[in-house]
This record gives structure tokens, C-alpha cells and sequence, in this order.
């Protein structure tokens, strides 16, 4: 990749904060800086919005709400369709910037704008969707109206992983609902938010009605926005603790919620799988975004008569995977996000291993310029160890054994989080069985990627609530309006 292009693509970017329609610096002027995590250069500085800033972004959504919750569904739609399109023609620019502040590999990022562009398809085509009914109630005194409107505005607040899906992933349901927003994006990674916000803009949106404010205050941000009455939706993909605090904070004001939080996801292999589709699975449940993803498998659950020659397959597999700079050609393995990603993984391995499990492969920092780690591969992972209940982030693949079905769907099971799950088996009894115990919000039954536009996803337990894209995903930014009229024979 040409450095010309970075520079363009980089130079294409607005830098302010997105507020009632026009770019602006933040209170006071300050900027923070956005690094590549693959050589750790400075790659452009953007505004650092304050409270203050978060506050007149609100100011902007409720005043366009009403306009915009009167647009007619045809209109909203049209605003998505446009920037769905808009979105195809520029997506080798949107792809090269996620992976300029991201680090995921260049596929990958061109696979992501794919995934990303479809929420502004699907949800087009739902804004003309919405729909409520009429009926007789069950006395015959009387007509049942039940109609949907917009919640109002809504605060959505978006990870640094997958920069252009977890945005349009919120933004184009809102919108097609009839609401306005305000998008804070991750401090990591707001590039890629700020140029799709800039292609709202060419494809009509109002001003007002969508709003970014960009800020290395997250917490202090927030809280205000969250505590005025105008404010009636948080929508929040990130960390349990977070997720929890903001759900204590959304409590003041009875805020609507969607939140989207961590996972552990179980990797099940049974004996009777076939073992060469499970490690393809195996490969993009893991190292797909380089392991930072909420959907990543985290243990690796195999059966003990066919753990020994699964565990090798995966091994031969991830030996093979090309390490270096996202732009690169070939590469599958990019850096991790910062530093404190490399810490991270480096202590859940080193205390794997003090416990007794086997390194295959890897296991550290890889030496050179950037924060990668070592694709890597643990067997023979115990009971107790700290990768088995923390979310890894990271490249890493834990392998431990069971020898029943039970067993096997209570350690899948044994963990607060209740996300994705996967299970590789050729027995379809088990598989359905499987769909009733596993304790998840969303499972990849022989498959290794399950994310999809038109599918609700979203998890149980401490993995969050409310579910975002399918049909499903629109209803979270609509509230039910009921209303009883008198017969028309009375």
C-alpha cells in the first residue's frame, strides 16, 4: 500500500466534532492524537470533546428530533440507502483506515465494510417496515390501536474493534426509527466514525439528527448527557464493568438500554465432528480481528478422544499464519490495539502455563516495531486458570477436554457471560440439544462466523441485553404506543 494513499485517505478524515450540522473544535481546543498500532506513528490528531461539548450535541438531536420522527419512513430510508452506496463507492478508503488505526489485516477490513455497509441496507429497508395493528377487544366494546414511535434521541457509544460495523451497527436503526443521536466513538479508533458521519452528511442527513463527539473523557462526557431528561436511549457495546456503571447511571432517567458487553465464548468439539471443518471454524472463531472480538471463541472445549489430533491440526494451522503490518499482502495477524492488550494476554499465558498447560506454539511478544503477540496455542489448559473465565482479546487459543456430553455443557456453561457459543458435531439431535442448554444468546452450530445484518444479536447473563440488527434490532429505538377507541356500533 502506497504511503500516498495513507496520507489521502488520512486527509480525507474530518478532525472536529460533528454538532448540529457543522464541524467544530471542542471547548477549550484541545485535540488528542490517533496512533497506528502497528508502528505506533501519530497518524492525524482529532478534536477532544468536553462536557460541555457532549451537552450541546444533545442540544442538536432533541431540537431535530421532531422533524426528523415526522420524516416520512420513504425519506429516513432513502438517507440509509444513499449512505449504503456512498459507503460502496469509497470502500477501499474506509477499508485502508481501519486498518490504519485498528491494525486488522486489509481483508479483513474490506470484509468489515461489507458487514458494516449491510446494517444501512437492512435497516433501509426496515424504516418502511414499522408497522402496529388493530383489532376488537375481547368484550366487542371497543377498537385496539397499537401503533410504534420513535424513543427519541439516543447516546450511543461504540468499541475501537470493528470501527465502522459497531457505528452503522447502532446509527442505522436509530435513524430508521426516527431518532436522533450522538455517536461517541471509541478514543482508539474514531477515524473511521467521523468519514462515515461525513458520508451521512453528502447522502442528506439533516443537521442535528446525527452528531459525533470524539473524547479521552469518556466517563466525564457521558455522565451529563445521560443524567439530562431530554436523553432517552443508551445504547453501549463494550466491557461488563462499564456496561454496568452506565446501566447504574441510564437508572436515574429510566433510560432505554441495549448493551452489548463481554463474552467467553465456548468452542465445542464433539467426537463425532468432522475434525478438519471444526479447525477452519476453529480459525475464524479465534483469529478473525486478531482475537479482539466479543464474539472470539475463548476455550476451546474438545473431547478427549479426539483433543490430541484436533489440538495438532489447529497447531499446523496456526503456525502458518503471516505476522506483519495490516497493509501488508497476506498478512492474517496484525497488532494488537496497545500495549496493555499485550500485557493482558502475556499474564493469562504465563499463568496457563504455571498451571500446568502445554505451549504448542508462541506464547509472547512478537520482536518488532508495534504491539503484536504470537498467534498462539495452549493444550492441556486446567481447571481454574485465568484464561478460562477472563476474556482474552487476543490471539490465543486454550484447549482443555471433557469426556461427556454433560460435561461438556457444564463447563460451557460455567461462566457469567452468555454471548455466542460454537458446537462442531455431525449429530443433529445433539446440535438441537445443544441449542436448548447452552446458555448463550447466539450460537454457530458447525460454523465459525455467525454475524449477520439481518440476524439479532446479542447475549444473556452479564453479556448484555436488547439485540441489535435483524428485525428485531429497529424495535429497540421504537417505543409502543396503545390506544382504546369505542366500537363504531356502539
Amino acid at each position: 500500500m502506497a504511503a500516498e494513499d495513507e496520507s489521502r485517505v488520512l486527509g480525507d478524515v474530518p478532525t472536529g466534532l460533528l454538532i448540529g450540522g457543522s464541524w467544530q473544535d471542542a471547548t477549550g481546543g484541545e485535540r488528542f492524537d490517533v496512533t497506528d498500532p502497528s508502528t505506533g506513528k501519530v497518524l492525524v490528531s482529532v478534536a477532544d470533546g468536553r462536557p460541555e461539548d457532549g451537552i450541546r450535541a444533545l442540544d442538536a438531536a432533541a431540537a431535530a428530533q421532531e422533524s426528523w420522527g415526522r420524516t416520512s419512513p420513504r425519506s429516513r430510508s432513502d438517507v440509509l440507502r444513499r449512505t449504503w452506496e456512498l459507503v460502496q463507492e469509497r470502500k477501499d478508503d474506509i477499508a485502508l483506515l481501519m486498518t490504519l488505526e485498528m491494525g486488522k489485516p486489509l481483508a479483513e477490513s474490506h470484509g468489515e465494510v461489507t458487514y458494516g455497509g449491510e446494517f444501512l441496507r437492512w435497516f433501509s429497508e426496515e424504516a418502511v417496515r414499522i408497522t402496529g395493528r388493530y383489532g376488537v377487544n375481547p368484550e366487542g366494546t371497543g377498537r385496539t390501536i397499537v401503533s410504534q414511535h420513535p424513543v427519541g434521541p439516543c447516546y450511543l457509544i461504540t468499541p475501537w474493534n470493528f470501527p465502522l460495523a459497531m457505528a452503522t451497527r447502532k446509527i442505522a436503526p436509530a435513524l430508521a426509527a426516527g431518532c436522533t443521536v450522538i455517536v461517541k466513538p471509541a478514543e482508539l479508533t474514531p477515524l473511521t466514525t467521523l468519514y462515515v458521519a461525513k458520508l451521512f452528511e453528502e447522502a442528506g442527513v439533516p443537521a442535528g439528527v446525527l452528531n459525533v463527539v470524539p473524547t479521552t473523557k469518556a466517563g466525564a462526557l457521558t455522565e451529563p448527557v445521560l443524567a439530562d431528561s431530554r436523553l432517552r436511549k443508551l445504547s453501549f457495546t463494550g466491557s461488563t464493568p462499564v456496561g454496568v456503571k452506565l446501566l447504574q447511571q441510564a437508572a436515574g432517567n429510566v433510560l432505554r438500554t441495549s448493551m452489548e458487553l463481554g463474552g467467553n465464548a465456548p468452542f465445542i468439539v464433539f467426537e463425532d465432528a468432522d475434525l478438519d471443518a471444526a479447525v477452519e471454524g476453529a480459525m475464524l472463531a479465534k483469529f478473525r480481528n486478531i482475537g479482539q472480538a466479543c464474539t472470539a471463541s475463548n476455550r476451546f472445549v474438545v473431547h478427549e478422544s479426539v483433543a490430541d489430533e484436533f489440538a495438532a491440526k489447529l497447531t499446523e494451522r496456526v503456525q502458518a499464519l503471516p505476522i506483519g503490518r495490516g497493509t501488508d499482502e497476506g498478512v492474517r495477524i496484525g497488532p494488537l490495539i496497545n500495549e496493555a492488550a499485550i500485557e493482558k494476554a502475556e499474564r493469562l499465558v504465563k499463568d496457563a502455563v504455571e498451571r500446568g498447560a502445554t505451549e504448542r506454539i508462541g506464547g509472547g511478544r512478537v520482536d518488532r516495531p508495534g504491539t503484536f503477540f504470537s498467534p498462539t496455542v495452549l493444550d492441556h489448559v486446567k481447571p481454574g486458570s485465568d484464561i478460562l473465565k477472563t476474556e482474552i482479546f487476543g490471539p490465543v487459543v486454550a484447549v482443555s477436554r471433557f469426556s461427556s456430553e454433560e460435561e461438556a455443557v457444564r463447563i460451557a456453561n460455567d461462566t457469567e457471560f452468555g454471548l455466542v457459543s460454537y458446537v462442531f458435531t455431525r449429530d443433529l439431535a445433539r446440535g438441537q440439544r445443544m441449542i436448548e442448554l447452552l446458555e448463550t444468546g447466539m450460537m454457530g452450530l458447525n460454523v465459525g462466523v455467525i454475524s449477520n445484518a439481518s440476524a439479532p444479536f446479542g447475549g444473556v447473563k452479564q453479556s448484555g441485553v436488547g439485540r441489535e440488527g435483524g428485525f428485531e434490532g429497529i424495535h429497540e429505538y421504537l417505543s409502543t404506543k396503545y390506544t382504546m377507541t369505542p366500537s363504531p356500533f356502539a
